[in-house]
Order: structure tokens, then sequence, then C-alpha cells
């Protein structure tokens, strides 16, 4: 078509202008040959580089399991939010911020993010780190001359920076107060918890056991001022959260939007079945171990500020080194149970790698959790207590990788036509049925592990599918039957039959 273009523009003009078009014609055309098979190079390249898996099945089957999940655990509200590298693939919430207003919950409603709280501290720390203000192996005494703690065991080594962000202190897990009781959860001052070092002694020696320690992530808050010079919550506004552009998240919760953009925070279940909304709180003197609040969307741009950090050469923040090395395991307990990086959580399952931190708060638990190797990380928020945030994460990543794994139904099999929920509830409960890779999934809700427990149909004729065995050979036969208006309404299976829901 170029070639074509050229001699036709060519021989439109006089003599003169014709044999000056096509020697620059010639000229330009030479070019274009030249240019043209690496231009076709690079967008073959690029189309390469640029696919991204198709998840279109795996959110659907997020979306399902979720809602029923829901219901049958009686959360009270839950948002989440799902990224493949710098893409945001999914976010969706579902009940309620407020029970009583029926305010209803949204992928960018702000919840309690608690000791998620002590990954903003430590980004703030190896900034300090990086500018040569600190070192990790420093004493927090020669740091902090405030922290006057008393040290019971005569031969325990110092306790360092890099002790306090790896729980490995031997300080308790508490500074001396009852924050955590109910009702009124009166969490200290700064200037409470520095006073209470007097009385406070160590729990073990130094750098000896793994002691998650909200008094040690305080205490590094507390390191950040006296370092920076500024007060704790504007260094972390001013250098973390505002560069990142995480506009929902905060060294504090904000009171006015309690019950609107600001989940109510519930208890746990009662044996009738209900939750009964627990009070405000503000962390105070705790806050940089637990008084921080985000959004599921905010927290999924903070993963692919993590996914885009691991993958570059210049400073984001933070430097790329210091990133992975935050994400190295920097303490193993003496069990080899249990490993922690840099203020990150990083441990090993089934030989896949999971970085990211739970918390959990008066009303509050959230989970944020990566695979930094796959690029994927997935934030859940609940506004109610006795909930399983790390274990619903954890499931969403899991059906992901599935999905990434292979590829996504074609079209022309109409399995669409028997997705929806179906009735079950006189043995099993709910069952999801939902088309993936060519066959239908099917899955029994609740469950907790949803890809371990899914079975796979595959297609045979029209509306008559086969159970896939675990050996991959054909199992019985399950047929789909339809109304006279063509519609799914029931499947059989083994002689007897669940009607479809929805």
């Amino acid at each position: 078509s170029i070639i074509t273009a050229f001699f036709t523009n060519g021989e439109t003009g006089t003599t003169e202008l014709n044999f000056i078009f096509y020697t620059t014609t010639k000229i330009t055309l030479m070019k274009h040959l030249f240019i043209l098979p690496l231009l076709f190079l690079s967008l073959i390249l690029f189309a390469q580089d640029s696919k991204k898996p198709d998840y279109s099945e795996a959110i659907r089957l997020i979306d399902l399991w979720l809602n029923g999940i829901r219901d049958f655990h009686k959360l009270p509200g839950i948002s989440v939010a799902i990224v493949d590298d710098q893409q945001m693939i999914w976010s969706k919430a579902y009940g309620f911020a407020d029970i009583d207003t029926k305010t209803t919950s949204e992928a960018t409603t702000i919840y309690s993010i608690c000791s998620i709280s002590k990954l903003f501290t430590s980004v703030a720390i190896m900034q300090l780190w990086e500018a040569g203000k600190l070192h990790l192996d420093d004493s927090v005494a020669a740091v902090l001359p405030s922290f006057d703690l008393h040290q019971q065991y005569a031969g325990s080594g110092p306790i360092t920076i890099r002790s306090l962000l790896t729980h490995s202190s031997g300080l308790p897990r508490e500074s001396d107060f009852p924050y955590w009781s109910a009702p009124d959860f009166n969490f200290p001052t700064e200037e409470e918890v520095k006073e209470k070092f007097k009385t406070q002694q160590t729990l073990y020696p130094a750098s000896t056991y793994f002691q998650y320690s909200n008094l040690g992530l305080s205490i590094l808050g507390e390191i950040v001022e006296k370092i920076s010079g500024m007060r704790y919550e504007d260094y972390v506004e001013e250098n973390i959260l505002k560069p990142l552009r995480l506009n929902d998240t905060h060294p504090w919760l904000p009171q006015d939007q309690l019950g609107k953009k600001l989940a109510t925070g519930y208890s746990s279940l009662y044996r009738d079945g209900s939750r009964k909304k627990l009070s405000f709180f503000q962390a105070k003197g705790i806050v940089a171990a637990a008084g921080f609040s985000s959004s599921a969307e905010d927290l999924a741009r903070f993963m692919s500020w993590q996914f885009r950090l691991l993958n570059k050469n210049e400073k984001e923040i933070l430097r790329p080194s210091t990133l992975k090395e935050m994400l190295r395991v920097q303490w193993m307990n003496p069990d080899w149970k249990l490993s922690w990086g840099l203020g990150f959580r990083v441990w090993q399952s089934n030989g896949i790698t999971y970085t990211g931190h739970g918390s959990s708060c008066p009303g509050y638990a959230t989970q944020l959790l990566t695979i930094p190797s796959e690029k994927l990380g997935a934030a859940v928020m609940i506004n109610g207590q006795g909930t399983q945030p790390s274990v619903y994460a954890t499931a969403i990543l899991n059906i992901l990788k599935k999905a990434k794994a292979g590829k996504p139904s074609n079209d022309s099999l109409h399995l669409g036509d028997y997705a929806g929920y179906y009735d079950d509830f006189a043995w099993q409960g709910e069952v999801i049925v939902v088309p993936w890779q060519d066959k239908l999934a099917v899955l029994e809700n609740p469950t907790n592990t949803p890809t371990e427990d899914m079975a796979l149909l595959k297609p045979v004729s029209h509306d008559i599918f086969r159970r896939i065995r675990s050996d991959e050979t054909p199992g019985e036969e399950v047929r789909f039957e339809r109304d006279n208006t063509g519609k799914i309404i029931r499947m059989w299976r083994n002689s007897n039959f669940i009607n479809k829901i929805k």
C-alpha cells in the first residue's frame, strides 16, 4: 500500500514535479523498505510483551464465590482489589460499610489497616537508612536516649533497629496499657508509652526468638521522628503517601467519615449470629504500629509500586535494592517455621514465596498479600472481627495463578449458559458453576479453598458433560436441563438433580 500510494501521488503533476517526486519517493521508499522489517519485528515483540493473561473467568469465579462467602460468614462488609503488576484488574465490595444506615461498601471504602501500618513505618526507616542517617544495626538506646526499658538478661546483645523490624528484639508485645480491651480501646499517647519504659522489661534476650511486638514498631515511629526532625505523621504523609498518590491512606482514622466513607467496625459473631458495633478508636502513641487507615484500591496501588520498583533501576520512594532487601528473609525462628523480612512478613508455601502483612484492630481485619515472582497481589478488607481476610486473599491469588496457567474458554461453546448458582442446601450448600478453560468449574460454597475443591466438567455433547477425575480420565455424566424457552433450569448427576437458583 505504501508503494502504490507513493507512485500514484507521483503521477499527479507536471513532468518536473513528477521527476522531483519520483526521485524523492525512490529515496524515501528505500528508507521505508529498510525500516519496515524492523517496524514489523518491533510490533511482534511489543504484542508478545504486552500480552496479558485473560482473567475474566477467574474474576467471575472470585465474584460469585465472595458474594456467597459474605453471606455465609455473616460479614458486615468486604472490599477487595486485585493487581497484576501495574494493572488493577478488578475491585469490588459486598455488604455494608454501616449496617444501621445501609451504607454500602465500596472498593474505595476506608478501613483501619492496623498492623499493615508497620509496612509504611518500615519504609520510612529504610528511607532514613538510605540517606545514611541511621544504621540497621544501631543500638536503639544509642539512637533514642529516652529508651530506658530494662534489659533483664545480662548476656543479651543490643536491641537494634534491625531487631525491631524483624520482631526479634525480645521486647514484650505491647506497651503496658490495656488498649485492646473493650469497650473503650483507650490507646496511650506517645509520652505515656515513653513513661512506661521505666517499669517494663524485656521478655527475651535480643535476637533469640520471634515475638511480634507493637511496642517495637511504635519505637521505630519515635526513631523516625528523632532522626528526621518531623512529626511521624507528617514525615510519612510527605515522603511516602503523597508521592505514591495514596490519597485515602493516612496515619489516622478519619472520624468525620465514620459510617460513611470510613466503614464502621463490628465485633466477632455472637451465638445468635449478630455482630455489635465497636467503639471508635485512634491508635495515638501506637500509630506507627497500628494507626493507619486505607482503602482496597489504595493498597492495590501500594502493591503495584512494589512490583514496579522490583523491576526498575531508578529510585522511587526507595531504591530497588532496598525493597529487595526488605523482602529477603532477615529472621528465621529457631523452629524454622516462621520467617520475616524488614517489616514485611516473608514466607514460602508449596514452593511459592509470599510477602505482605495482615492486620486486626477493634472492628476491622485486613490482608495485603503478594506473590512477587508472579507480580500478583490481593487486598482484602473486612469491617468485622473474627474474620479471615488472609484465607480469602490466599484463595484469590490461587485462583488467579490457576487461570494464568491456562487459556480462557472458547466462546463458541456457550458455556456461559450454564453459569450461576444451584440449590444443594439440603446436602452441601450452594453450588457455583462457571466456565473454566473450555470446561465448567463446579464449586460447593461455602469453602475457603476454591481451587482445591472445584470439580471440572468436560463438554461431550449438547448439555452433556463428563466429570474429569483426578487422574484426568472421564468420570460420571452430568446433564443440564432447559425449560421451553431454552434457559438452563437444572443440573442432573447420578440420577439426581439440583435446581438453578440464578
